[in-house]
C-alpha cells in the first residue's frame, strides 16, 4: 500500500507498479479453477460471448503477442474444451469455437468467479464500493489514454504489450 505522505505523482506510480504486481498473482501459470488458469478462462469466455471466433481476433482482445495467444489456445485444444477449424472465407484463418466440455467447464469457472468477486468485495466496506469501482475505472481509462497519447508521440500507434 502506498503512504499517504508520498507525492502525488510517486503515489500514482506506486499504484502503477503495484497493480500488475496483485494481478500477476491471478493471471500467471497458477490454476484458478477447474485446471485453467484465469487467462485461460479469459480465452475461453471470449470465445463463449461470441459463439466463435478468429484466432487473430483473441491476439488483440488479450493484448499479448500472436506466440502467447497459441500458448493459451493451444492446452485448451488438446484437452478437448476449444475446437479449432480452418475459416471458410480466409484459408490463413484459424476459427476458435467452444466444445461442448468446453461449455461444462467455463459454467464452471463462472461459479468460481462469483466467489472469488465476494472475497474481493469482502475486502472493500460496502459503503466504498461504488467509489472504488468508478475510481478504478476512471484511473484505468486515465492511464489508457496517457498510454496511448505517448504511443502516438513515440511515432507507434498500438498499445504496449502488457502481460502474457
Amino acid at each position: 500500500m502506498c503512504p499517504d505522505n508520498l507525492p502525488k505523482y510517486e503515489q500514482m506510480l506506486a499504484l502503477i507498479f503495484e497493480l500488475p504486481r496483485a494481478l500477476r498473482g491471478c493471471q500467471q501459470d497458477q490454476v484458478f479453477c477447474e485446471d485453467l488458469t484465469l487467462t485461460q478462462f479469459a480465452v475461453l469466455n471470449a470465445i463463449a460471448e461470441k459463439g466463435e471466433m478468429k484466432l487473430a481476433d483473441l491476439h488483440f482482445l488479450l493484448s499479448v503477442e500472436k506466440s502467447t495467444t497459441t500458448r493459451l489456445v493451444d492446452p485448451l485444444t488438446r484437452n478437448g474444451l476449444i475446437q479449432r477449424k480452418k475459416s471458410e472465407h480466409d484459408f490463413r484463418a484459424q476459427i476458435l469455437k467452444l466444445t461442448p466440455e468446453g461449455e461444462i467447464v467455463h459454467r464452471k469457472i463462472q461459479g468460481c468467479l462469483i466467489d472469488f468477486m465476494e472475497k474481493i468485495q469482502m475486502e472493500i466496506p460496502k459503503s466504498k464500493r461504488k467509489e472504488v469501482y468508478e475510481g478504478t475505472q476512471m484511473f484505468l481509462t486515465a492511464l489508457e489514454k496517457a498510454c496511448k497519447g505517448r504511443m502516438k508521440v513515440r511515432g507507434t500507434p498500438k498499445m504496449p504489450k502488457f502481460g502474457g
